[in-house]
């Protein structure tokens, strides 16, 4: 195969197609997140409620800290595909999977110092902090399997196969759910269980992963390189721009990181209430960004694959034609939270004063997942086509202009003008990645129409 060679049509149908997995997919992950919470909330104690969701914070700063690992094998391993360079998909996925695994074995070995500092920086009880540091040493034994299975899923993604990505993460997901309710619950191990069968689920879904995408590749490995090309995987240049790839994705999600402690730490100093209510806001900000990131995940592997060809043409398409479902989703899902999240707050809540001022500030969330769309999409193309720097540069544009807005705003208005400046922040990534997408899409010749 070459990069010149034929390739099938672009429809709306194809990449809905595509998306519908990833969707499905993404949502699984707040539903574990649910057993979780229900399994210590019948079988543990306020305490272990506590320091599950401590130790699940902690757990997901350092694991989200490393999800280039993900966001950049999705954009080598397609742009090697469109290029038809099947030696360089291999060695695409092998990089960030040792890179992902050595990661691993980093936090393991930091578990301790890293436990002691984040519980006495969180001032939290000593029950909490015992029962937390029991959950997450039980957890950190699984960060190299985690880590490696982003890589894994990463290289899935660039490769188009949405509905074996949708099967490895029910498989994560279902298995941890039921271990977590055998160790916890059953077995009566609480925190510490659930942390457990959280690592066993990484574990068995990593190596399974593992076996089902060394498989598919052997199945493609036709060219006269070794399966395993390590002249290429140890090349100083393609490991030089693989880490500063990773490094650009890390300081572009250590901003928005940032940006949202920024957002949570502001909704303190507004009272108890407000910071429910903005808390409860945000879960459906998330849930439809669940839908939105199914669009902007398909966006990566088409993008990529468009520059591995080097094919304007089929780049512009696969833009138009993801960003153009996308909006449609945000707009039937902006629509949904206007009108139909009063219903859903009275769901999430029975506290009268929270409800009242989650209903208050519902246009600001739909406003926001209206907005968001562009960011999404964008974040795809620019993953797709690996042009990192530019997502570095623009997620320390949009945190400087949430930092001079949010502050001000919030002054002047109170949570209406926190919010206001929340939208800012998603409108300021998109624009500040503008320019560099003229850029990107001058640098591509057209091969052919698709």
């Amino acid at each position: 195969m070459t990069g010149s060679q034929v390739r099938p049509p672009l429809t709306r149908a194809t990449i809905a197609r595509r998306a519908w997995p990833l969707i499905v997919a993404n949502a699984s992950v707040p539903l574990l997140g649910l057993v979780d919470t229900a399994v210590i909330g019948h079988f543990g104690s306020a305490a272990g409620l506590g320091a599950l969701a401590l130790g699940a914070l902690l757990v997901n700063f350092v694991y989200w800290s490393f999800g280039f690992l993900r966001l950049s094998t999705t954009g080598f391993v397609a742009q090697a595909a469109g290029a038809g360079d099947e030696p360089e998909v291999r060695a695409a996925l092998v990089r960030p999977l040792l890179l992902g695994v050595g990661l691993g074995v980093a936090v393991w070995a930091l578990q301790w110092p890293l436990v002691a500092g984040y519980f006495a920086l969180m001032d939290a009880s000593e029950a909490v902090a015992g029962t937390g540091s029991a959950y997450f040493n039980a957890r950190v034994w699984g960060a190299p399997a985690a880590l490696a299975l982003y890589a894994l899923c990463g290289a899935l993604v660039g490769l188009g196969r949405s509905r074996t990505l949708l099967l490895v993460q029910l498989l994560l997901n279902g298995l941890n759910a039921g271990l977590d309710v055998y160790f916890a619950g059953v077995l009566g191990l609480g925190a510490r269980g659930i942390g457990l069968g959280t690592a066993i689920a990484e574990w068995t879904t990593c190596l399974v992963a593992a076996v089902g995408v060394w498989r598919m590749l052997r199945g493609r490995h036709r060219d006269a390189e070794p399966f395993l090309p390590w002249a290429r995987i140890g090349d100083r240049a393609r490991l030089r721009r693989t880490l500063a790839a990773n490094g650009d994705i890390m300081l572009r999600t250590l901003c928005l990181l940032a940006g949202f402690g920024a957002f949570a730490r502001l909704g303190t100093g507004l009272g108890d209430t407000t910071l429910a209510a903005n808390h409860l806001l945000l879960q459906l900000v998330s849930f439809s960004a669940f839908f939105l990131d199914g669009f902007a995940y398909v966006a990566e592997a088409l993008v990529g694959t468009a520059v591995g060809a080097r094919d304007r043409v089929r780049f512009r398409r696969a833009v138009r034609l993801s960003s153009e479902l996308a909006l449609a989703t945000a707009v039937l899902l902006a629509a949904g939270l206007w009108l139909g999240g009063g219903a859903v707050v009275g769901l999430l809540t029975s506290l009268q004063e929270v409800a009242a001022v989650s209903r208050a500030h519902l246009p600001w969330a739909a406003l926001y997942v209206l907005l968001s769309v562009a960011a999404f999409q964008l974040d795809g193309v620019f993953i797709g086509a690996t042009r990192t720097r530019a997502m570095r540069n623009a997620g320390f544009v949009s945190l400087a202009v949430f930092a001079l807005c949010a502050w001000p705003a919030t002054a002047m208005w109170g949570n209406h003008g926190l919010w206001a400046a929340f939208v800012v922040f998603v409108v300021a990534r998109a624009l500040a990645l503008l320019p560099y997408y003229r850029e990107l899409e001058h640098s591509l010749e057209t091969v052919r129409n698709p």
